[in-house]
């Protein structure tokens, strides 16, 4: 199982470019229009060189994201779940 770690909440118009082919790609597979003031979370999958994108309104509690995490094989680390939680 890997490890997410944030790696930081966007609002899409001062999301690093770094992340934006990610972001399109999930917003793409989940038919969603991004506006410029939605936040976005990036998580860093540890031993890999990707990213999961969590569009932070779509999620009502924290369960919801680690859900989605466990189909990625993936768990997030217990300060980013600190921090997420505080935005949702």
């Amino acid at each position: 199982m890997f490890i997410a770690t944030l790696a930081g909440i966007f609002n899409l118009k001062d999301l690093p470019e770094e992340y934006s082919s990610f972001v399109q790609y999930k917003a793409s597979l989940e038919k969603r229009d991004i506006e410029d003031n939605d936040e976005i979370a990036i998580l860093a999958i540890q031993g890999t060189e990707s990213y999961h994108v969590l569009f932070l309104k779509a999620y009502n509690n924290i369960r919801e994201i680690e859900d989605e995490l466990k189909l990625a094989d993936a768990k997030i680390n217990h300060t980013s779940l600190s921090i997420l939680e505080g935005h949702l």
